[in-house]
């Protein structure tokens, strides 16, 4: 298979191009300070990615308040105490040639209690024991994600990406189960989606013209129904507020949850969407050169890297210098991790992922 592909550079509606259609995913690592300032760890494993031929390099998820923090040593974006780190990284991707982003997230109802006291979410969730927001406090939280950006703005960052994936506050808001809200942000579809538009147009007016703007999405589980992420989605595209959409399936590959819709990919029900200016991209069990590119041929712009990008800091690179390059096969020791950028705590998380981490290297 050809990868040529994947070499070629990809220009957005704002801001840089990538030099190549490799973005790295942005990757729990949990390698912040309590209080979410970043350390040279984090710093030196993101730039290690960069280095190493990452079109896109995008940082962990970066909660956007301090009740959204979603685990131990997690990346904060809340305050102007996360500036100076900030800052240092931002300088340090684009020193070695990468586009780079902030991930905003905030957990809602995941948000462990023992982390953040009360946690919070779209509505009352008996079973997490989160508290629905009042009226004021979506507004602030809405008011909380556009600070985050502008601040990662002011850090030199090139974009964010807002994180409305994986079951967190925002796939809460747009959730028909989770979301019983009886306001403007509750009920039909339209009220559903009301947070995350409003999140899209305030970071587009509070940001400068050339700031790119990123979404990740899950378009099944968590209450989320096909029918209705592909009809938010067309609206998305049509608006233009976006410069790239994250498709987080799992499995590029993999049909749809949903009965009625199977005997296609989950992929193409989006790759099918006319874009416009829109760059679409997938993440999902993609760890082989061949996968990659299939991603490409498949309709999407550029591919996200996850697991792979652990694996090989320069995965790129390799694959360019040399296209017999296969990943590495799991699990790894630890002390291939470590030589590829992972500190001690990002190798112990690692080993919670069944069948990645060995935990017995036999002496040569």
């Amino acid at each position: 298979m050809s990868f040529d592909n994947l070499f070629q550079p990809l220009a957005f509606a704002r801001g840089p191009q990538m030099k190549n259609r490799f973005m790295l995913a942005p990757l729990t690592n949990k390698q912040s300070r309590p209080d979410g300032v970043l350390t040279e760890d984090e710093i030196h494993w993101l730039s290690l990615r960069a280095k190493g031929g990452f079109g896109l390099v995008m940082t962990a998820a970066a909660h956007v308040q301090a009740v959204g923090k979603g685990f131990e040593g997690q990346l904060g974006v809340f305050g102007d105490q996360h500036l100076p780190g900030l800052a240092r990284m931002a300088e340090r991707l684009r020193a070695h040639g990468a586009v780079c982003a902030v991930q905003l997230h905030h957990a809602g109802n995941r948000s462990p209690a023992e982390l953040v006291g009360q946690p919070v979410s779209a509505s009352d969730d008996p079973q997490t024991g989160a508290r629905g927001l009042s009226l004021d406090e979506v507004e602030a939280l809405r008011d909380d994600f556009i600070a985050a950006a502008v601040r990662a703005e002011r850090a030199g960052f090139d974009g964010v990406e807002i994180h409305g994936a994986h079951g967190y506050i925002i796939t809460q808001f747009l959730s028909a189960e989770l979301n019983r809200r009886e306001d403007r942000y509750g009920g039909p579809l339209e009220n559903r989606t009301r947070l995350l538009f409003e999140i899209i147009d305030g970071v587009r007016a509070a940001a400068g013209p050339n700031f790119q703007l990123g979404l990740r999405i899950t378009p099944e589980r968590f209450g989320i129904e096909l029918a209705e992420a592909v009809a938010m989605t067309r609206r998305l595209l049509a608006g233009g507020q976006l410069d790239y959409l994250d498709l987080s399936l799992w499995d590029v590959f993999k049909e749809p949850a949903e009965e009625a819709f199977q005997g296609r990919t989950l992929m193409s029900y989006f790759t099918e969407l006319d874009r416009g200016r829109t760059r679409i991209g997938a993440a999902g069990k993609v760890m082989t050169p061949d996968q990659a590119a299939a991603v490409i041929s498949a309709g999407c712009d550029y591919v996200s890297l996850g697991r792979a990008a652990i694996l090989h800091h320069d995965y790129p690179d390799r694959l360019r210098r040399d296209d017999r390059f296969r990943p590495v096969a799991t699990p790894v020791a630890r002390e291939h991790l470590a030589a590829e950028g992972l500190s001690p705590g990002f190798v112990e998380y690692m080993k919670s992922f069944s069948g990645f981490v060995a935990e017995h290297v036999a002496a040569e």
